[in-house]
């Protein structure tokens, strides 16, 4: 079942905020992913020849079980369905460019998830990580952080989006990234990971049925 929406939360953890050489944001920071960009499990991650730097983030992805608006955070976790896997690609310039998240995260192939949902981990210790293998080369590790280092927890998350839309049963909410995001190339092999939950593995490639670049209307 596709969601109805991705809710993804950014600079949720300090040390990604500072490495990108942005602030903590005071409260949640919320924007979101088409689900168009939804992919599962060996899919591929498509790089368009719109941006010159596609990066990872590994994250924890809250899956709702039942509607709702308006929860309190002591409340929010009877909301859950459970928890899985999801890579939040990026465009980074693109997103520099453009001031806000809306292209630089919207491509098709840009919201791998999986491989399962898990209805038993505690997201309050979960380690969250990420490895990227070069064509013929060796698994390099990029990211290694543990959800207890979020600024904003599992159930202050649920309840701040739940109080600007209503959660359907099926939506996702991708909870923010560790430090340690990087590039990914054509031929790459990235696979992030929850223990606890599972990894999700992806190949990467040049989206080759992408046109060429137009000019913008009025250039």
């Amino acid at each position: 079942m596709t969601p109805s929406k991705v809710v993804a939360i950014g600079r949720n953890y300090a040390a990604h905020a500072a490495e990108l050489g942005n602030d903590v944001p005071e409260r949640p920071l919320i924007f979101l992913k088409a689900p168009s960009s939804i992919v599962g499990p060996g899919e591929s991650i498509l790089l368009p020849p719109d941006s010159g730097r596609v990066e990872h983030e590994a994250e924890l992805a809250v899956v709702i079980g039942r509607r709702c608006r308006h929860v309190h955070p002591r409340d929010a976790l009877s909301y859950v369905a459970g928890y899985t896997v999801l890579n939040d690609v990026t465009a980074r310039d693109l997103q520099r460019a453009d001031g806000q998240f809306a292209r630089a995260k919207g491509f098709d192939t840009f919201c791998p998830i999986g491989p399962w949902v898990e209805t038993s981990p505690d997201p309050s210790n979960l380690r969250v990580w990420c490895t990227v293998r070069r064509a013929g080369g060796e698994p390099e590790q990029r990211q290694d952080g543990r959800t207890p280092q979020m600024v904003f927890d599992v159930p202050t998350l649920v309840a701040a989006v739940s109080r600007v839309m209503s959660l359907e049963p099926g939506d996702v909410i991708a909870t923010g990234t560790p430090e340690g995001v990087g590039l990914l190339r054509d031929g790459d092999e990235v696979v992030v990971g929850v223990d606890g939950i599972g990894a999700l593995r992806n190949p990467v490639f040049c989206d080759l049925d992408a046109p060429e670049i137009q000019p913008p209307v009025g250039a």
